[in-house]
């Protein structure tokens, strides 16, 4: 009996990493001067525990930068800068995100990307109480950056989450897993 309960501990302890999903950049094209990075974001959700893979050649890289210099295309004051060909950024908090290709010229012909990642609730953080929401044209503060509050809008907000969200089915794995583990040990 104890020799089927190791594969089925092995087995439980891997499926909830599963439910986490790779959003390859750009798809097929991957990260580069030909791609709709607007739109193909458009057609993603991106959840907290989620990877983005951007893959591209020599002549790219991947600058992680705030609002203003994703509007403004400015590398100078990026947050994390990629190199390599293949760079995979984990999404460990709610919030847009933005990215651009930091060789001269490329941000303005189009490789930019801006998503939203939400939390295991399917929301983003609210601003903090007397935060005044963010806007596109707001001005980078004294040290050439914007604040490091989340941005917020004035939209509606999103319609409450649905238990069948990948972060839903990662919690009820996990939920499951242990009490068929609890149920196998209570056995043995």
């Amino acid at each position: 009996m104890a020799a089927a309960v190791l594969p089925l501990l092995l087995l439980l302890l891997a499926a909830p990493a599963a439910y986490a999903a790779q959003h390859v950049v750009g798809g097929a094209a991957g990260w580069s001067l030909s791609g709709d990075y607007a739109t193909w974001a458009a057609g993603q959700t991106f959840t907290v525990g989620d990877t983005l893979l951007f893959n591209y050649d020599s002549s790219h890289g991947v600058d992680e930068v705030n609002q203003a210099d994703y509007s403004n295309c400015a590398t100078g004051n990026a947050i994390s800068t990629y190199s390599g060909g293949k760079t995979s950024i984990n999404l460990t908090t709610a919030g847009n995100m933005y990215f651009i290709c930091p060789t001269i010229g490329h941000c303005s012909g189009g490789m930019k990307l801006q998503i939203k990642v939400v939390g295991s609730g399917g929301s983003t953080p609210a601003a903090p109480s007397g935060t005044p929401p963010a806007t596109p044209s707001s001005p980078p503060s004294s040290s050439g950056r914007t604040p490091s509050t989340p941005a917020t809008t004035t939209e509606s907000p999103p319609p409450p989450a649905t238990p069948s969200g990948a972060a839903s089915n990662f919690v009820n794995m996990n939920v499951l897993g242990l009490g068929t583990l609890l149920a196998l040990i209570m056995v043995c």
